[in-house]
């Protein structure tokens, strides 16, 4: 049973999942900003993967893949950062459920195999990448991200058809992303108007947990993620907290300790 699946065996509600910028905000924070995270209280990570034309995100995620990429971050850097988090070194040592997020053109260039397998060796347990599609997923490379052990996780919008969502549940693994409203990141959603959209994905008893993201950016909007769902993911909210940041270990504090309060 992979990471993720134990998490959601253990945990059934107000999962707490955190996404960071590789290489943000400098170009070693990475390993520092998982530990932190883990400190605090987040249940699982999602590691965004720099990239120039970032279309699902906002401008706060944005500016931090600018900036990331500025610092020399790449795939391959953030692959020889992480291929020691899951070894203890002294009292550190990763052990929360790690995604990775990117975009399918760099992955491409990588060569999509090799992207697989050295996630793998270094405990990555999912993927997300947006653009890719899903036929081209089923019948090209599921093969692939399962022959790696590698949970792959689709996101899904309120105008996604109940046909194509009951598709996406079929062929995911871990959980499913469920974007608040169909916008970019770090948008002012008001998730009251949501409820609905939350409503129907319960009734329509995917096998799947689903995480709410897009829009939650404090304990209010966390809580309200929750309610009809098994938890929430924040991103542009965190990239903020550590914008202005010379200490992340006590923005992360500050940060995780008024969300989940």
């Amino acid at each position: 049973m992979s990471r993720i699946k134990d998490l959601f065996s253990a945990k059934h509600h107000n999962i707490l999942n955190v996404y960071c910028t590789a290489g943000y905000p400098q170009l070693n924070s990475t390993t520092e900003v998982l530990l932190a995270l883990q400190k605090y209280g987040a249940d699982m990570v999602e590691i965004g993967i720099p990239y120039s034309d970032p279309l699902a995100d906002g401008p706060v995620i944005q500016q931090s893949n600018m900036a990331a990429l500025k610092n020399g971050m790449s795939i391959h850097k953030l692959f020889d950062q992480l291929k020691n988090i899951r070894t203890p070194s002294g009292d550190e040592i990763f052990k929360l459920p790690l995604i990775l997020m990117g975009y399918l053109n760099p992955v491409m260039q990588y060569g999509i195999e090799k992207f697989c397998e050295e996630a793998e060796a270094i405990g990555v347990d999912g993927i997300i990448l947006p653009d890719l599609p899903l036929y081209e997923f089923e019948t090209e490379y599921k093969e692939i991200f399962q022959r790696n052990g590698l949970d792959f996780i689709f996101l899904i919008t309120p105008e996604t058809s109940t046909e194509r969502i009951k598709k996406i549940d079929e062929l995911s693994t871990g959980f499913i992303y469920a974007v608040s409203s169909s916008s970019t990141t770090g948008k002012d959603t008001d998730l009251g108007l949501q409820q609905e959209y939350f409503k129907k994905l319960k009734h329509l008893q995917l096998k799947n947990p689903i995480l709410v993201g897009f829009g939650i950016r404090d304990n209010k909007t966390f809580k309200s993620a929750c309610q009809h769902t098994d938890g929430a993911i924040i991103g542009s909210a965190y990239i903020k907290a550590l914008q202005n940041s010379d200490d992340i270990n006590l923005s992360t504090e500050i940060f995780l300790k008024e969300i989940l309060k």
